[in-house]
């Protein structure tokens, strides 16, 4: 079985408040793009294993998210051993969502599979134990997260005919050290609300809480948003706690230095 991925980006992201568990409260838009990774499953006569290609990947592949997505499914439902190739496109590290997006794939792709019978909400209580993001890429519709991500609303809005532009820098973003830089506050506004109205009121409005403190380490990320207005977006900011920028223009843009990537909402 073959199934396609999609990345995400932030539109708006706030740091509400720290949580007694040490994690922190949020509020964001998820979008889904679709700028895919390819998962291809297959049943295997030998213990279930897991094949990268595509952009390469640190740390051991046994402790990659589609194994560990596999084994949580087992725990409730137990499988046959499978063979998992994944061919990765999604840049990593980038605040797009790409592992936490495998995850939520593998769980429905073994459920689709194997005709377990999970529901949307089963599928996210498993795939939540793996990754805040992870229960998003379920069902990867626009959505008003809160908590940790964990908690979604779907909303009603579209981006379709708008381009988005991203652009990958070649280093990471250490989320640890996004968030040991961030005074958690209450937004003025609600993202959700401001992304319900004219987009071109975003640029003012729409504010990631995470900018001010990584531009600060990395301030080639300010130069990119600049570039991006300069070349006439509506909206620019930085995905998650980076290190991806993107651009919304509503007309196709030209292509940029680097790791680059121009998509057609």
């Amino acid at each position: 079985m073959i199934t396609y991925p999609c990345a995400k980006i932030n539109l708006g992201l706030n740091v509400v408040s720290k949580r007694p568990d040490g994690y922190h409260n949020l509020e964001t838009v998820f979008y889904p793009v679709p700028l895919c990774d390819t998962l291809e499953i297959n049943l295997s006569d030998e213990k279930t294993s897991l094949t990268l290609s595509g952009t390469p990947l640190d740390g051991d592949p046994e402790q990659n998210l589609v194994i560990k997505a596999y084994r949580a499914v087992c725990e409730q439902h137990p499988l046959p051993e499978v063979k998992i190739s994944l061919d990765k496109h999604i840049p990593s590290q980038a605040g797009m969502g790409g592992g936490s997006s495998d995850c939520a794939f593998t769980i429905k792709a073994l459920n689709e599979m194997f005709n377990i019978g999970m529901s949307d909400d089963e599928m996210r209580g498993i795939a939540s134990k793996l990754g805040a993001d992870c229960p998003f890429f379920i069902d990867p519709t626009p959505s008003f997260a809160q908590g940790i991500g964990e908690n979604l609303k779907p909303i009603d809005f579209s981006l379709e005919g708008y381009w988005i532009s991203i652009i990958k820098p070649p280093f990471a973003v250490s989320t640890r050290e996004a968030f040991s830089r961030i005074v958690p506050k209450h937004p003025a506004e609600r993202c959700d609300n401001i992304v319900l109205g004219n987009i071109k009121d975003w640029k003012d409005r729409l504010i990631n809480d995470f900018e001010d403190s990584v531009f600060n380490i990395h301030p080639e990320l300010a130069d990119i948003k600049r570039r991006f207005y300069d070349m006439g977006a509506v909206y620019s900011c930085m995905s998650g706690s980076g290190s991806a920028m993107v651009a919304l223009f509503e007309n196709e843009p030209p292509v940029m230095e680097g790791e680059y990537y121009k998509l057609k909402l």
